[in-house]
Formats: structure tokens, C-alpha cells, sequence
């Protein structure tokens, strides 16, 4: 079970640490918005990237525990980078959504944080899939994260590859999602300092 949790908790990292971050982004960081010429949209990637290296710090770790508790670490591993790319993908196109709209609506830091406690419960991390009736898991695959939770324990715990249509519809939702947070945030970034 602890592999089963931690493997959850790898993708979960990455994603919930920015995420939670993003709406109070831009605020955070006005002098950069108000006396600078600075491109803006690289603060929501820079939590991006913070999030995605403490996943790796998570993830050697998790690999250590692995390699102690099965004696080796399974070739899959290779198959790695074809989840994380739409989790990159994802997180950043909704950190630019969350960071653009949280200068306008500064109680959406509040909103956000019970939103994605909400999302954590609703992803199978903590509790096993099987644990679940059918109908709730046919639900479930329509979360983003159930698809790259499944993804990173399919490569990590059962050596196989990440199933191909849930793996290709979180691309096309992903490249979607990347494209409208960087739009909105191009739209939305010349009022930033008239409202800070």
C-alpha cells in the first residue's frame, strides 16, 4: 500500500504545489507587473518548474524505496516521459488560467484550495481503484489526474506501458487547457497593473 500511495502522491506533487500557488502568482510578485518590463508569464512556469523538481526529489526517493523493497526497477520507467509531458502540458495552462483571473478575483486562492482538496479525494490516491464500484471508475477516467495517477503506476508498479486512448485524449485535453491558459493570460496581462 505505501507504494501504491506514494507512486499516487509522485504526479499529485507536481501538479497540486503550482496549481495552489498560481492564483496568488501575479500578486505576489506586482513590483515585477508595476516597475519592471518583464514578461510576466514566466512566473506561473517558474512554480511550474519549482513543483516539477520537487516531484523529481519525490521521485528519486520513491525510486530508492522501490529498488530496496523489489530489488530492481522496471524497464517501463521509460515510458515516464510520455505522462509527464501532458502533465507539464496541463499544469502550466491552468496555472496561467488561475494566475491571470486571481488578480481580478483575489478570493479565488480560497476557492481554488477547497477545489483541489475536492480533486485529491476524487483522484485514487489514497484509497485502491478496485475499492470502487464500476460505474465510479468509468466516471473517474475523466479526471485528468486519475489518468496520470493510473499512467505513473502502470509504468512504476506494474511494468507496463500507460493505456493509449486515456494517454491520448489527456494530450488532446492537455495541449487544449496549455493553449486557452496562455491565451487568456496574453488577453488578460495589460489591465495586471491598473488592478494591482
Amino acid at each position: 500500500y505505501a507504494l501504491y500511495f506514494l507512486c499516487g502522491m509522485l504526479p499529485w506533487l507536481a501538479f497540486s504545489e503550482p496549481v495552489n500557488r498560481a492564483a496568488f502568482a501575479i500578486l505576489e510578485n506586482r513590483n515585477f507587473v508595476k516597475k519592471l518590463v518583464f514578461p510576466v508569464e514566466i512566473i506561473p512556469v517558474n512554480h511550474v518548474i519549482s513543483g516539477f523538481i520537487m516531484s523529481l526529489i519525490a521521485s528519486t526517493v520513491f525510486l530508492v524505496v522501490l529498488l530496496l523493497s523489489r530489488g530492481g526497477i522496471p524497464l517501463t520507467i521509460l515510458w515516464l516521459p510520455v505522462v509527464l509531458v501532458p502533465q507539464l502540458l496541463f499544469t502550466l495552462g491552468l496555472c496561467w488560467m488561475l494566475s491571470s483571473f486571481g488578480v481580478f478575483a483575489r478570493d479565488l486562492g480560497q476557492i481554488s484550495g477547497f477545489l483541489m482538496t475536492l480533486w485529491f479525494f476524487l483522484t485514487p490516491i489514497c484509497y485502491p481503484e478496485s475499492s470502487l464500484p464500476p460505474g465510479a471508475v468509468d466516471i473517474l477516467r475523466h479526471n485528468p489526474m486519475y489518468v496520470l495517477v493510473h499512467g505513473y503506476r502502470r509504468t512504476l508498479l506494474e511494468s507496463q506501458a500507460p493505456e493509449f486512448w486515456p494517454t491520448f485524449k489527456l494530450y488532446l485535453l492537455s495541449i487544449f487547457v496549455f493553449w486557452l491558459g496562455y491565451g487568456l493570460f496574453r488577453k488578460l496581462r495589460r489591465n495586471f497593473a491598473d488592478v494591482i
